[in-house]
């Protein structure tokens, strides 16, 4: 696979996590976080396995022999981070607005080249910080950030944006490693639905009639962001290294702002708008930086 070919995955990705975030606000209106996780991803799984088995049949097996414990390593560090990652979202929506979320979820892109050196001593190239800015900016100017109060959920989304950049890294790793992108994006649905669907049995009330209330957002979220948009991600960090990767998903406010104005007859104004011109600016930035370095 081409480096074109990897940034085309990580867009297409990141806009269905753009406009997936619509589907993730409205979805909790008659259920929690944990259960709207577990039937996400477990829609996700479903949508996912079929085209695995259809394409990676043949490489499963020697994949996972050849590197076994390596891989169950990845598959617990990625269930758990994206498992955390997407429950504190959810959560936080209860407890913040849009704008706050938008802006706070941000936190992700400068960890992950913090996140790199302190687990991974490896460093990025200097040029990607000045984009690093330039990604925050945008989104303050397009979440109008400067307009909202901080929130008890804002908490939540810092914490969650730690997650978010631990999965980003594990993804890339993993990538270096195995060739079974399908595959293991079903299991790592399977893994994020189990663990839903443990705690959801401890703390929250699963009534099956308010599920099917949220049967469209549940299955636009497990179809697309659960299932067909984390498998892209995993193609897309195949050719794009974890630091310029995360620069890109922050296109993920841009094209949520889209849907906003869009389906939601959101106004955009002029701030939102140089908003997204600056994020556009530093994904291409991010892409033309030199690539990154190990310490000796």
């Amino acid at each position: 696979m081409t480096k074109p070919i990897s940034m085309i995955c990580a867009i297409i990705t990141t806009f269905i996590w753009g406009t997936a975030f619509i589907a993730q606000d409205t979805g909790m209106d008659n259920i929690g976080p944990l259960t709207f996780n577990s039937a996400r991803f477990i829609v996700g799984f479903f949508t996912i396995l079929p085209i695995a088995l259809f394409f990676e049949r043949k490489k499963i097996k020697y994949e996972i022999n050849t590197k076994k414990n390596l891989f169950i390593k990845y598959l617990i560090l990625m269930g758990i981070s994206l498992f955390l990652g997407t429950f504190l979202q959810q959560a936080a929506l209860q407890y913040t607005n849009i704008a706050n979320a938008a802006f706070f979820t941000v936190f992700y892109v400068p960890l992950v080249p913090i996140l790199l050196f302190l687990i991974y001593s490896q460093k990025i190239h200097w040029s990607i910080w000045p984009a690093i800015g330039l990604c925050i900016v945008g989104v303050y100017l397009l979440s109008d950030f400067s307009n909202s109060e901080i929130m008890l959920g804002d908490s939540l989304v810092i914490i969650c944006s730690i997650f978010w950049a631990l999965h980003i890294i594990f993804a890339g790793k993993f990538m270096e490693k195995f060739d079974i992108p399908i595959f293991y994006a079903a299991l790592q649905a399977l893994f994020v639905a189990t663990l839903s669907i443990i705690f959801s049995l401890l703390f929250e009330e699963i009534i099956f009639s308010k599920i099917i209330l949220e049967s469209t957002s549940i299955i636009y979220a497990g179809v697309f962001s659960g299932g067909i948009a984390f498998t892209l991600q995993m193609f897309a960090q195949k050719n794009i290294e974890e630091a310029p990767a995360a620069i890109i998903y922050s296109l993920e406010g841009v094209f949520a702002a889209v849907a906003g104005w869009i389906i939601l007859n959101q106004f955009l104004n002029i701030d939102n708008i140089i908003g997204c011109f600056l994020i556009f600016i530093a994904v291409i930035s991010s892409q033309i930086s030199p690539s990154s370095k190990k310490t000796n």
